[in-house]
This record gives C-alpha cells, sequence and structure tokens, in this order.
C-alpha cells in the first residue's frame, strides 16, 4: 500500500477545501509572507552588526559564534510563523470531519517538530559551539552513534544506554520466585518483607506491550517493592514474547491462560478467595473484560474471585483514544494485518516507532540532537530502558484488538463483543473499582480513562496523576516532588471535568491513597504465605526466563 496511515487521504482533503476557497488561501500567502519579511526586517540589522564586547572581537570563533546565534534566531522566528500559518490552514479547512481534521493536524505537527532549527547542525549554536570546543570530536562521535543505531536496523536516534542495565542484575531485582509457567506466561510471586501480610493478595497485569519489570524498576522507583513493604503479597505476571508459532493467540487466550490463570494461582497459594487485580495499559484492558466476563457467569458476585479492581491509564471505552486515533483507520488496519501474515506477528520495531512519533518532540528528536550533534552519550534512565525493551504482538490478538476495541468500541458497548462464550456487558461489573489516569497522557488520554466510570455501576473512584503515560503511574513518594494529583468518588453520571473541579490537588505520590483503598476492602493481618504451594511450587528466582527472551 502506498499510504497505509491514510497520511496523504487527509492531506487531500486539505487540498480540497484550499481549492474550494482560493481568494482565502491567497490573502493567507500573503500574509504569510508579510510575516517573513516583518521578522526578516527586524533580525536583519542585527545580523550584519557586531554587538560583541571589545575583548571578544579578536577571537574569530566568538565572532562566528554571535553570528550563528543570530541566525538562528531568525530561524526559530521563521519556523514559528510556519508552524502558525500551516496548522491555521488545516484547523480553517472545510468539510474535513473529526477524524481527518486530527490526522492532517497530527502529521502536519511531525513535519513542523521535524523542522525545527534546533534539528540542523548550521541553526543550532550548541552544536557548533561543541563542535569548535571539541576540535570536531563532537560530530565525528555524533555520527559514529549514527552508524551504530542504522547498522542495527534502528533507524531512530537510541533513547537511553541499554548497556546501564541488566534485567536482574540492577533492575528487576526484587526478590521472588516464578511460581507457575504455561506457553503464555511465567506467574512471580515475590517473598514478603514485614512481619505480618494482609490477607489478599495484590495481582498485577503489565502491558503485554512491553514487559513486565516497569512494576519492578530499580529499588528506588520499584512499585513492587513499595506494595511488599506496605505489608501486601504481591504477583506479577511476566508474559512470553510472541513468536511466529503463537500467531493464533487471541485476545481471550491473554484473559484465561494469561489472568484468570494467575488469579487462580494466586488464591490458592495464598488460601484466600479473592485477590485484588490491577492491569496497566493493555493489561487493564485485558482485566476490564475479564471482570465484565465473570460478572456474566452463572455464580454469584460474592463468590467471584476478585474482590477490586484497579485500572492503570486504561481505556476501556476507546472512543477517546487519543493521538493513537490517527493511526486507526480499515486502511491503515488492513495494512498492520498485511505485515503481520509474513512474520505471523507486529514487529517491536513498528511499535516502538509508533509510539514515539506520539511523543516525537522528546523521543526522536530531542536524542536526534543530543547523539548525533553534539555527540553525547544517551542518559541512563530505569523507565527509558524498560520503555526500549519492546516485545512483538500475535496476529491474531493484535488483529482483534485494533478492529473490535480501536475502530468499533465494542468493549464499552452492551452485548456486542463475545469472549469465551459470554456477551460482555460492562454494567454488569459489581466490584469495586479504582482508576488512575495521567493528565499529560497521549496513549490513554485520562478523560478517556475516566470514561470507564461511566459504564460501570459499582462503587468508584478515579485518581488523575500530573505526570505521562509512564511516569504517572510509576510514581513513587521522594521529598520535594512537585508531582500532585487528584482523587476521590465518582458520582454516577460525573462528567472528568465536574469531576476535577471538586477535588483538591494534593502533593506528591498517588500510591497510598491506593494502598489504604486497598485496606478497606480486605485489611486482616496474617502471617505471610509460604513462597508457592504443592500446586503450583517455586520453579526457579525471579525475573525468570520470559523476560530474557527476545
Amino acid at each position: 500500500m502506498i499510504d497505509p496511515l491514510d497520511i496523504l487521504a487527509s492531506f487531500w482533503k486539505v487540498q480540497h477545501s484550499c481549492m474550494d476557497r482560493s481568494e482565502e488561501i491567497n490573502q493567507r500567502v500573503i500574509d504569510l509572507f508579510q510575516h517573513l519579511e516583518e521578522a526578516t526586517r527586524e533580525e536583519f540589522p542585527h545580523l550584519l552588526s557586531s554587538e560583541l564586547p571589545a575583548e571578544d572581537k579578536s577571537d574569530a570563533s566568538e565572532v562566528f559564534l554571535e553570528y550563528i546565534k543570530r541566525n538562528a534566531k531568525l530561524s526559530r522566528r521563521f519556523h514559528s510563523i510556519f508552524n502558525d500559518w500551516l496548522k491555521g490552514l488545516v484547523e480553517r479547512s472545510r468539510d474535513l470531519n473529526d477524524k481527518d481534521r486530527q490526522r492532517a493536524l497530527f502529521w502536519t505537527q511531525q513535519l513542523i517538530n521535524a523542522l525545527a532549527p534546533a534539528n540542523f547542525f548550521w541553526t543550532n549554536p550548541l552544536a557548533i559551539k561543541k563542535f569548535i570546543d571539541t576540535s570536531g570530536g563532537s560530530l565525528t562521535q555524533g555520527l559514529s552513534q549514527a552508524w551504530d543505531d542504522f547498522s542495527r536496523g534502528d533507524y531512530l536516534s537510541r533513547i537511553t544506554d541499554e548497556k546501564a542495565f541488566k534485567v536482574g542484575d540492577n533492575i528487576a531485582i526484587t526478590p521472588g520466585f516464578v511460581v507457575f509457567r504455561n506457553d503464555l506466561m511465567e506467574l512471580i510471586q515475590y517473598e514478603a518483607s514485614t512481619e505480618t501480610t494482609h490477607a489478599l493478595p495484590i495481582v498485577l497485569v503489565p502491558p503485554w506491550i512491553n514487559k513486565y519489570y516497569v512494576f519492578d524498576l530499580t529499588p528506588q522507583t520499584s512499585f513492587v517493592r513499595f506494595l511488599r513493604d506496605q505489608g501486601f503479597t504481591v504477583f506479577v505476571i511476566s508474559w512470553k514474547n510472541p513468536t511466529a508459532v503463537m500467531r493464533d493467540v487471541t485476545f481471550a487466550d491473554y484473559m484465561f491462560t494469561g489472568v484468570l490463570k494467575a488469579v487462580e494461582a494466586a488464591r490458592h497459594t495464598c488460601k484466600v478467595p479473592h485477590v485484588h487485580a490491577a492491569g496497566y495499559c493493555i493489561g487493564g484492558t485485558v482485566l476490564a473484560a475479564l471482570m465484565a466476563w465473570l460478572n456474566r457467569g452463572p455464580g454469584k458476585k460474592g463468590h467471584l474471585p476478585v474482590a477490586d479492581w484497579t485500572l492503570f491509564a486504561t481505556l476501556v471505552d476507546f472512543s477517546e483514544p487519543g493521538d493513537l486515533g490517527v493511526f486507526i483507520s480499515e486502511k491503515s488496519i488492513e495494512a498492520t494485518e498485511v505485515l503481520m501474515k509474513m512474520d505471523g506477528f507486529l514487529d517491536a520495531r513498528y511499535l516502538s516507532w509508533l509510539f514515539r512519533i506520539l511523543g516525537s518532540d522528546s523521543l526522536i528528536w530531542r536524542n536526534f540532537v543530543q547523539n548525533y550533534l553534539y555527540g553525547a552519550t544517551p542518559p541512563k534512565s530505569d523507565m527509558l530502558f524498560w520503555n526500549s525493551d519492546s516485545t512483538r504482538l500475535p496476529e491474531a490478538m493484535c488483529s482483534f484488538y485494533l478492529r473490535e476495541f480501536y475502530l468499533h468500541n465494542n468493549l464499552a458497548k452492551k452485548d456486542v463483543l463475545s469472549l469465551g462464550n459470554r456477551l460482555i456487558d460492562m454494567e454488569k461489573v459489581g466490584q469495586p473499582l479504582y482508576a488512575v489516569g495521567t493528565l499529560l497522557d497521549h496513549i490513554c488520554p485520562w478523560r478517556g480513562t475516566f470514561r470507564t466510570c461511566s459504564l460501570i455501576k459499582a462503587p468508584r473512584r478515579y485518581v488523575l496523576s500530573s505526570e505521562g503515560h509512564i511516569t504517572g503511574i510509576i510514581n513513587p513518594h521522594s521529598e520535594g516532588s512537585r508531582r500532585k494529583f487528584w482523587a476521590g468518588t465518582v458520582e454516577l453520571t460525573e462528567n472528568p471535568d465536574d469531576w476535577l473541579s471538586r477535588q483538591e490537588e494534593r502533593r506528591g505520590s498517588w500510591w497510598r491513597d491506593w494502598t489504604d483503598w486497598l485496606t478497606q476492602h480486605g485489611s486482616t493481618m496474617q502471617n505471610p504465605p509460604t513462597m508457592g504451594c504443592r500446586k503450583y511450587p517455586p520453579l526457579e528466582r525471579s525475573p525468570g526466563i520470559y523476560v530474557t527472551e527476545n
């Protein structure tokens, strides 16, 4: 396909709109050149003069850098003018539906980001200064790093120093054991760190787009370690990285062979009737589907295996998918399915590229400048290390997920979607919900995550964290932190902005708010459970083997 993402189709509609109002467009072009002329007239005299102190004029490099800085200033003004003009052109286009306008604006922004003066050597004064200071060494190092990235087939600059961390060595090191393994996942149980523990364990369901250790980064940021130190027994699913033989693995398999089996193992090990279940991103989506499936079954609600459920940055209603929506159309999904037919999975590279494009300013161009123009070493960051450790998606599961959820939004519809021979109706879920959204999330916008609260009638508590998709969830307490959150119950018909208007801003991490909420739904303390049991014996030390598979 020439245009699998429907980019050209959206801009073709913008062009048609322009052709239908040629006089207005002509005037806008005239306005553009007038603004460019005005900027040139204001900045050009400074390009021809020297405002350096007399003592600096004898230094040729200082004089040269001064001219470069002024040239860069004019370039930034030109870039700002083009930015406003191009986006205004798209925003004022007529006869575009919201989807086409969003897609055209998104790709216009990608073009604007790519053309930022800082991304080019001769309009980046700091790059030139480093070049002079290092006698060309900075650019030589940058070109070497670019060659390394291209040679390994990664056509985007690295976002982190991948040699700084090793799973099981200095990341994902909280002590635990793999107590169950099947073809889809390993279940890790973590050792207790307190004399007594809460009776009900927590089962964490991570996204399978990346690996489980987002919950167990370094000791300073480990969510698992925090929960363990609060007296909770913690289980985490570690998903297998799919290969071609797993092409037929379905979304329902992740529900039943993955999440439901993990819940069963945790209950059996801890000898309790229920667990606290929590899912992150797509892990939360599969948990939500499982909750609806369980509540549609023949058993009584009080006898279901999950006492309460928590969603971290999760969409259940996909009507507001944020910037990810620009990639969703019948045509783009067909193109993705063609790609998957060849390998049996969606390759991790495509997923990595997609998520980096969503945050291109910070995840592409900032690294491009730092790594290639400045010759700097990529930063050492546990979160960015995890973020770059992408996994593949099985063909059947990925196709179902894109079509049923993103394209048709069937999970939010009553009795439309069928999983495990039961129709899914989120309204039937009766267990209390704790949902967390993040203010700066471009993958799961917080207002979209809030919509889950309108789909169910059970008690709901919503938390809005001030950070992004990852930092808003992996949100440890630290002294002097600027992080903040808002938390409160949700009324039955309340919209997100009304809810937010009546919440009080709080400083710090929302993690303690969650553990306080959990203790309200199972606060009995007892001796820590054994590591594994006869049915689910310890197999090996965490982090297990699936997390190390590439």
